[in-house]
């Protein structure tokens, strides 16, 4: 199961993109033992966006006692989740190369302000 991308899915799930660290343990326990469709689900995801980091990203934000995921999260999350011809990506058995999946990344996702993840 990729981490990441778990939390993400759950967030996005909640009204407003917010939930408090109580629930979201609760849920990433029922996702971890809901069998192996979760974890290839979560692991094709990630593997869409090979440097993925939620935090440094900012794709999710701490408040308040919980999580929120923001619109670059949601935009990220739904970036991933399109079939392949949609985003632009290799079919579904051609996998990238990491420099060539960093190049398939809207900019927003890969530092446009300077930063490369």
């Amino acid at each position: 199961m990729n981490f990441q991308v778990t939390i993400l899915k759950i967030l996005v799930s909640y009204p407003d993109g917010f939930a408090a660290v109580a629930e979201l343990k609760r849920d990433m326990a029922i996702l971890a033992t809901s069998g192996r469709d979760w974890a290839e689900r979560t692991k094709g995801l990630a593997a869409r966006v090979p440097h993925l980091d939620i935090f440094s990203q900012k794709l999710i934000e701490r408040m308040n006692g919980g999580w929120r995921i923001t619109e670059e999260g949601r935009a990220l999350l739904k970036f991933m989740e399109a079939r392949p011809i949609e985003a632009g990506l290799p079919g579904e058995r051609e996998v990238a190369a990491p420099e060539q999946s960093q190049r398939m990344i809207p900019r927003l996702f890969t530092g446009e302000a300077g930063r490369r993840p």
